[in-house]
């Protein structure tokens, strides 16, 4: 199965591609979900958690009848409990063949069919329900995350040692406290890699969990700095560590888990997992596609 992932998603992954100016949706590659969470325990038709995906194109651009270019940011959104993701350079490939596409006798109707084309080729593609918007400078940009302190506020680094840059869950620790104590926390160091490439990719991760359980931050550092030399989509590494957190707290635990990665190829994919239990009004600006949800200076 993991082979043929691999094979699927390197269509087009570390080659040479030409593309097409000229509108061609058969560039979309749809990648298979369940591979990598059987690897983890995570049962593909009962998921232990909620969310979405994110992604921003900040490159998309199309020509109205008349010649005119329409550029703008698209924001798309699809639920995690679709089968597939859409691979990132396939999805690049195929918003370029918009660049020389001519629709529509002004902006708005062109921004409109391209719209009605991209949402109706991702969901046949992905087999679910795609949502896109067109964003422009008059956007609403909207903090988020505000309330997240830096973990490393709570680690004493002189006394860090890291030593294991594959996925390491062994690292984590915690400790027993006598109540409930809620728990705000943002990594901006996160790597890992694409799984064809091996190119670097960069993120920040927010972590918000509730529980009697105190996730030691120095282990929790360390599991972080472990992926560093991981070998996956980013959507994998966002539901590996909610995993792993979820596997070492409480059952009924509240827990968060949600990266911004930074953008390459002119576009960012921003995967987001909670549980059941837990309110998303955290994430309320960065699901609404009508929003440009910001952190730090690296979105």
């Amino acid at each position: 199965m993991q082979k043929q992932t691999d094979e699927i998603a390197s269509k087009y992954l570390g080659k040479k591609t030409d593309g097409s100016d000229f509108y061609d949706p058969s560039f979309i590659v749809a990648i298979p979900r369940e591979e990598n969470r059987k690897q983890y325990d995570i049962d593909n038709k009962n998921l232990p958690f909620l969310g979405w995906d994110i992604w921003h194109a900040y490159e998309f651009s199309a020509l109205t009848e008349n010649g005119l270019p329409v550029t703008r940011v698209l924001k798309i959104k699809y639920n995690c409990e679709s089968e597939f993701l859409v691979e990132s350079k396939s999805l690049k490939l195929y918003l370029n063949s918009f660049n020389m596409s001519k629709f529509g006798k002004n902006i708005d109707e062109c921004l409109e069919f391209c719209k009605g084309k991209i949402e109706k080729d991702l969901s046949e593609k992905l087999k679910t329900e795609v949502q896109v918007n067109f964003l422009d400078n008059r956007v609403e940009r909207v903090e988020i995350f505000g309330n997240f302190k830096n973990i490393m506020k709570f680690v004493d680094e002189s006394k860090l040692k890291i030593e294991n840059f594959k996925e390491a869950p062994e690292v984590l620790r915690t400790e027993e406290l006598t109540e409930e104590k809620s728990y705000y926390l943002t990594f901006d160091s996160l790597r890992s890699n694409c799984r064809v490439t091996h190119q670097p990719d960069f993120g920040d991760v927010f972590i918000y969990y509730k529980s009697k359980k105190h996730i030691l931050e120095d282990s929790l550092v360390k599991y972080l700095v472990s992926f560093r030399s991981e070998f996956h989509f980013h959507e994998e590494c966002c539901e590996m560590i909610y995993k792993r957190l979820s596997d070492i707290l409480s059952e009924g635990d509240e827990l968060l888990v949600s990266a911004l990665y930074t953008r390459r190829g002119g576009i960012d994919i921003c995967p987001s997992r909670w549980s059941k239990n837990t309110n998303s009004d955290k994430l309320e600006s960065l699901l609404d596609i009508t929003k440009l949800a910001r952190y730090g200076i690296k979105q």
